[in-house]
C-alpha cells in the first residue's frame, strides 16, 4: 500500500527541514506554500473518482514527472506512489513510455505574428502496439494528451478533446486530467527553482 503523504510535498521534494533558510523563504508566501499543498490533496486525495481514478491520477503523474527528468526526487516521489497501486505491469508500461516520449520542450507553433517567426517543431507522441494494449485504450489517451499539453503548451485546440472523449473520458474526468497535468508542471518547476537555491550561498 502507498504511504501516507508528506505534510507538503514540495518541501519533501526539495528536503526543506523546518527553520531551515528555505522555509523560511516559503513561510513568506504561507498562503501560496498552503494553496500549492491544497492542490495536492485535492488531486490526490479526491472524494469522487468517478471522472478519474486515482490509479489514473498517479499514472499520469508517475508520466509527467517522468518526462521533466528532474528532479530525480519528483521523479522517484512519483514513480513509487504509482508502483505501489498499480496493477501487474502497468507501472512499467507507463516507464516505458516515459522513455518513448523524452523530449526537449516545452516548444511548437505561434500561430500570428509577430512570434510566428520564432516558432520551432513540437515532438509528435503516439502511443501504439503492446504499449497501447498494456495501457488500455483510456489510459494511453490520457499519456498521449499529458505528452501534449507538457510539449505543446501552445496548441491547443478542441479537437485534442475529442480523442479523449473517444476513449472514454467524461466532461469531468477531462478537466480533472488537464488540471492535474498543470498542477504537475507547476509543482515540479517550483521544486527545481527551490533546489536550485538551496544549493546557492545564502546572501
Amino acid at each position: 500500500m502507498p504511504q501516507s503523504p508528506p505534510k507538503d510535498v514540495i518541501d519533501h521534494l526539495v528536503g526543506i527541514e523546518p527553520g531551515s533558510r528555505l522555509d523560511t523563504i516559503r513561510a513568506a508566501r504561507q498562503q501560496a506554500r498552503d494553496n500549492a499543498q491544497a492542490s495536492y490533496d485535492a488531486l490526490f486525495s479526491p472524494d469522487d473518482e468517478s471522472g478519474m481514478s486515482l490509479v489514473e491520477r498517479r499514472a499520469v503523474a508517475a508520466f509527467v514527472a517522468g518526462l521533466h527528468r528532474q528532479p530525480e526526487a519528483a521523479v522517484v516521489y512519483y514513480a513509487d506512489e504509482f508502483a505501489a497501486s498499480a496493477p501487474a505491469g502497468l507501472a512499467a508500461a507507463v516507464a516505458a513510455e516515459v522513455a518513448r516520449g523524452a523530449a526537449e520542450g516545452p516548444t511548437g507553433r505561434f500561430p500570428q505574428a509577430p512570434l510566428a517567426g520564432e516558432s520551432t517543431a513540437a515532438p509528435s507522441f503516439a502511443i501504439a502496439g503492446e504499449g497501447r494494449a498494456a495501457l488500455g485504450e483510456r489510459l494511453a489517451a490520457a499519456l498521449e494528451h499529458a505528452h501534449f499539453l507538457v510539449f505543446h503548451p501552445r496548441e491547443a485546440e478542441p479537437a485534442r478533446l475529442q480523442r479523449l472523449v473517444a476513449a472514454g473520458w467524461s466532461t469531468p474526468g477531462i478537466v480533472t486530467l488537464s488540471q492535474l497535468v498543470s498542477f504537475l508542471c507547476f509543482q515540479l518547476r517550483v521544486v527545481v527553482g527551490l533546489r536550485a537555491l538551496a544549493a546557492s550561498p545564502a546572501s
